[in-house]
């Protein structure tokens, strides 16, 4: 076991060697930064046509019940759900193009850490990250019911309540990235790796990256002073934050690529295969 783990470290240092790795997470919370409202709205929209508006006004103001005040969250939360729920077929459509950069993003810097070549490689990474809007309402639509009961769970007192809350915000978003994230790593990645790595891989992701938004959303209910190293523009402190959360998610995604190649790699050794 410890020699595996050592092979897996080492297959890591491999491809880390001679790559800015910060540079590269910035360059994707750069596309990250684009998508992400478009992502939200349309992945909303989609829900709500699937089961209806007044469902997805519902449960969203539910969930805004236990994000913290503090950023707005709960502001952003409702502003995001009415324009979902009013969102045209065309305004739906035009929000393809900033959802696509994402998928562009992922695809050259995943390609950074690998030794893949790649042709066409922006429209492979926007055209192959598009199949993902057709899961987003089985995705949220589950996300949402979850944040109904982490609502009733905050009216509960106790302890209990308290640890099947997190428990319960912790699951359920690690059973919704675990797929796209599959997604990613087989598909929108370059290179081919085999299920068995992939299927690993994205599930360690997936949990990484649960906690660290479990993590963000305890930062936003610190009473901290966003503002304060901005000349007190709380907007500015806010937007900063925001980035640099991003920034360390995607450092997490970045090294959840690189234990994926790490784990392929060792398991086509053991498969005999060069």
């Amino acid at each position: 076991m410890a020699s595996e783990a050592r092979d897996l470290l080492t297959t890591i240092r491999e491809r880390l060697r001679g790559r800015d790795t910060a540079l590269i997470a910035a360059g994707l919370t750069f596309y990250a930064g684009i998508a992400v409202v478009p992502v939200l709205v349309l992945s909303l929209a989609l829900t709500s046509w699937v089961t209806s508006p007044g469902t997805v006004r519902e449960l969203t103001a539910r969930l805004a019940e236990v994000l913290p005040s503090q950023l707005g969250a709960p502001d952003a939360l409702a502003r995001l759900a009415g324009a979902g729920t009013d969102l045209s077929v065309l305004e739906a459509v035009l929000t393809v193009l900033p959802i696509s950069l994402y998928g562009e993003g992922i695809r050259r810097a995943l390609l950074r850490f690998s030794p893949a070549t790649d042709r066409f490689t922006a429209w492979r990474g926007r055209l192959l990250s598009l199949p993902l809007l057709l899961l987003a309402p089985l995705l949220l639509y589950p996300l949402l019911l979850v944040g109904r009961l982490l609502a009733d769970l905050a009216d509960t007192p106790g302890a209990g309540a308290a640890v099947g809350g997190f428990a319960a915000g912790y699951y359920a978003v690690l059973a919704a990235l675990t797929l796209p994230l599959i997604w990613v790593f087989r598909v929108i990645a370059a290179g081919r790796l085999r299920w068995r790595a992939v299927v690993v891989g994205a599930l360690l992701t997936a949990a990484s990256l649960s906690g660290f938004l479990q993590g963000f959303v305890f930062f936003l209910s610190l009473p901290l002073d966003l503002g304060a190293p901005f000349g007190g523009l709380t907007v500015v402190g806010g937007v900063a934050a925001v980035g640099f959360w991003l920034f360390l998610l995607h450092l997490v995604l970045i090294a959840g690529w690189l234990f994926t190649q790490a784990l392929d790699a060792r398991v086509r050794r053991g498969a005999g295969l060069s």
